[in-house]
């Protein structure tokens, strides 16, 4: 079965979907969408380094972005303007690998299958990398969920339960850097961060509690990964942008069902 490539491409997006819904959820309570973009551009750089010392792009791209993680985290907790921060790093990083990329010698590179993605071309151990980096992300949220979720709420109230949210703060950064590394090959650095607000956007029109909004997140996640993969065939579109565009559709009926109740009640 898995021989077939609309198959492996299938529960590629699948499982980077899930893992997105999940994590997208504090991304999108803590405002994070820039921590998300920064990141995600400096997946190219990662690209590029890989390629020059010959290593795995998930690899190249894994230590490129934790190193990202790391230095926002650490610039953020010195009281930076963290916004003007993010910019000049997200789109620095972005650039250098661009140029990276066009200068190392001897390689034709295709840079739309790292901005856009190329879910069709993965092969079983790519499935192996996403699924196995997906479980890891899901699984860590689900530990730590009481402890992050109060942290969100208030920083105050998790210093009074003994819960350090900056080291909250922390985990979710790694996590958001172990996620970039494995969804590059998926939706590409420039839609990671969409993957990751958008469904958890339309669930919040939904949910009346944040389990809920998580479960109904990753659910429009694996749905726009599924429709977005069938859109493309038809159309013979960017699968990643395809699933991107199907995700925004679900947000925009989301919205208008959510303004409709509104009104009604009102």
């Amino acid at each position: 079965m898995l021989d077939d490539f609309l198959v492996r491409a299938a529960l590629a997006g699948v499982g980077t979907a899930i893992a997105a819904g999940l994590l997208g959820c504090f991304v999108v309570w803590r405002r994070m969408a820039y921590f998300g973009d920064a990141t995600a551009h400096a997946a190219v750089l990662g690209v590029a380094l890989a390629l020059l010392f010959g290593t795995s792009i998930t690899l190249g791209v894994g230590f490129v972005a934790l190193t990202m993680a790391v230095l926002i985290h650490g610039l953020s907790a010195q009281g930076a303007a963290v916004d003007t921060v993010l910019g000049v790093l997200a789109h620095s990083a972005l650039a250098m690998g661009l140029v990276a990329v066009t200068l190392i010698p001897g390689q034709r590179i295709d840079l739309d299958a790292y901005l856009f993605g190329d879910v069709l071309s993965v092969t079983r151990t790519d499935i192996a990398v996403i699924w196995g980096g997906g479980a890891l992300v899901v699984a860590t949220l689900w530990w730590h969920w009481s402890a992050i979720l109060t942290a969100t709420l208030s920083p105050d109230l998790a210093y009074a339960a003994g819960i350090n949210p900056r080291r909250e703060q922390l985990v979710l950064t790694l996590l958001l850097a172990a996620f970039v590394a494995v969804a590059i090959k998926v939706v590409g650095a420039l839609l990671i961060t969409a993957l990751l607000i958008i469904p958890a956007a339309a669930a919040r029109n939904f949910a009346a509690t944040p389990e809920r909004m998580a479960a109904l997140s990753m659910a429009i996640g694996a749905l726009s990964a599924i429709a977005g993969l069938r859109l493309a065939v038809i159309l013979d579109t960017g699968v990643g942008p395809s699933i991107i565009v199907v995700a925004a559709l679900i947000f925009a009926a989301s919205a208008l069902a959510h303004a409709a109740r509104r009104l009604k009640v009102t």
